[in-house]
């Protein structure tokens, strides 16, 4: 089922994920619905929070983009990025490492808002996978940069906060179009 995206100015986005304790049958339909949902969007990466639930749970997919690379290494060999996709991250501890790279980001959660991004290029994940099972990798590339996005926003951590504030400020009018556009919505469900 494609669920909706909540959008900047929901107080979802801004919360800290719960931990997921159990792989219930709640949570595998969740993971089932996010993976629908983030395809219908064309999206690379979707957090719990984007779908109003927060929990420590982010799936993520980057084999629809070609002209941004990926890797990745498990058990500290290099593997092919397509044999781990599609993939769920449940309670991901992240460590980042590497240059800084700027890098274009947008978010579904900011619909048409893209701009350059500065964050380390790789990353060393500890998670969960969909059926509980722990999961470690390192990668680099877009996989990096998603997984970092997406854990961002578990910790509810926006991508704005991130942005040059130069570059937040030339998107000052369209951020506070989408949160009063936001907030509007919210509350004629409330009203």
């Amino acid at each position: 089922m494609i669920l909706p995206i909540v959008k900047f100015g929901n107080p979802v986005l801004r919360q800290k994920g719960a931990r997921v304790e159990k792989i219930t049958p709640d949570i595998k339909k969740l993971i089932e619905d996010m993976f629908e949902t983030m395809y219908a969007a064309a999206g690379v990466g979707l957090a719990a929070q984007q779908v109003g639930r927060a929990l420590q749970l982010t799936v993520i997919d980057v084999r629809g983009v070609k002209d941004r690379p990926s890797t990745i290494e498990l058990d500290g060999k290099p593997a092919e990025v397509a044999a781990v996709m599609p993939l769920v991250l449940i309670n991901p501890g992240i460590q980042p490492f590497g240059d800084p790279v700027a890098g274009p980001e947008g978010c579904l959660s900011f619909p048409e808002i893209f701009e350059e991004i500065t964050r380390p290029g790789s990353v060393e994940v500890n998670a969960l996978d969909a059926k509980g099972q722990p999961v470690h990798f390192k990668s680099s590339g877009l996989l990096a940069r998603a997984i970092q996005h997406e854990t961002d926003h578990l910790n509810g951590i926006l991508f704005i906060d991130r942005m040059p504030l130069k570059a937040k400020q030339a998107l000052k009018v369209e951020l506070d179009e989408l949160q009063a556009e936001t907030k509007a919505t919210l509350q004629s469900k409330l009203g």
